[in-house]
């Protein structure tokens, strides 16, 4: 069966902006054949995600919070509201603790607790058991892990066994080093990970660039996939995807 697509959101300073290899420092605001008039209009790419291409789910990473900086809470809510997505978001928000899920508790969606940021890795089944439907994302710098929590120096594969052992509903394999530079994803890693945790449904994220990779992501098992660059190209168009002009 092919993968979920997954389309992408990345926020920062309340405006939708194209992720390319972790540069966070460089990101400019998203343009996109989706919405071409509305360049870093995150509420009018989220519109366009849900009526023309039709998807279900919607990742959105909170930039400015992954960094330390406050939860874009406004903006969150607006896109899961009517006037933006809608529909169920998968949210990064940087988290670091429970207690940071906890004073988000009125932000919609699921929650991301990423490598990245996430801390207390002993709490996390409390976290997955408080959040329903958790995602861990094993955030990855050329396929490194960025952090291993109390795992030091372990791989990917071991990483992921660890935290699907702790209660994730999903686990995301996320190599920020390929976001964005349309170079594929590493399916040998996430063939390993696949292997690594059988049971657990499996997302990866930094690479697509076109309907073959999905055939290949489907291959070894992967049930999802992150994309944004290659929609906003148009070089990935799904099956039903509307082709008019976004309505306003």
């Amino acid at each position: 069966m092919t993968p979920e697509v997954i389309p992408v959101l990345d926020l920062a300073g309340g405006v939708a902006v194209h992720a390319r290899g972790g540069d966070r420092a460089r990101y400019a605001p998203a343009t996109s054949v989706l919405a071409p008039d509305r360049p870093g209009d995150a509420l009018a790419l989220a519109r366009a995600y849900r009526d023309r291409v039709g998807v279900m789910r919607c990742y959105v990473a909170d930039l400015d919070a992954i960094v330390g900086g406050p939860v874009q809470v406004s903006l969150l809510c607006a896109l899961a509201g009517p006037h933006g997505f809608g529909g169920t978001l998968l949210v990064d928000a940087g988290l670091r603790s429970v207690a940071d899920a906890d004073r988000l508790v009125h932000v919609p969606g699921r929650f991301v607790a990423g490598l990245e940021t996430f801390e207390c890795w002993d709490d996390l089944p409390a976290l997955a058991a408080r959040r329903v439907g958790l995602v861990v994302s094993v955030d990855l710098r050329d396929g490194v892990p960025l952090r291993t929590g109390p795992w030091g120096g372990q791989s990917a594969a071991d990483v992921a066994r660890h935290v699907a052992a702790m209660g994730a509903a999903e686990l995301l394999v996320l190599d920020l080093a390929r976001v964005g530079r349309g170079e594929g994803l590493d399916l040998e890693l996430l063939a390993e990970v696949r292997r690594a945790v059988p049971k657990v449904r499996l997302l990866a994220g930094g690479g697509v660039r076109h309907q073959a990779d999905l055939h290949r992501l489907a291959d070894i098992g992967v049930d999802g996939v992150l994309v944004a660059s290659a929609l906003h190209a148009g070089a990935l168009v799904l099956p039903g995807q509307s082709a008019a002009s976004e309505t306003r």
